[in-house]
């Protein structure tokens, strides 16, 4: 299993929420911060949880093929998250 995925389960997260966690990941990167932040993970768990994706941001790729989510969505989000920044 995905290491991001375990660390949620391993914290109570229910698949409803990583699904919802994910989703938003596709649609909407800076939105899907947020989430993590109101998942209620300890501050020990969250800072384990970036420190994995800083070190290895192919482990969300993973993640969102694990999940059966479309990971082209990511890089559509990610490439409108850039173009907004550069204007």
């Amino acid at each position: 299993m995905n290491p991001i995925l375990a660390l949620l389960k391993e914290n109570n997260i229910s698949d409803e929420q990583i699904n919802e966690l994910f989703q938003t990941l596709t649609q909407n990167p800076l939105a899907a911060m947020a989430t993590i932040g109101q998942l209620g993970l300890p501050q020990d768990k969250l800072q384990l949880l970036m420190g994995q994706v800083m070190q290895n941001p192919a482990l969300i790729k993973d993640a969102v093929e694990e999940l059966g989510l479309d990971f082209s969505k990511v890089e559509e989000a990610k490439q409108k998250l850039q173009n907004q920044r550069q204007q």
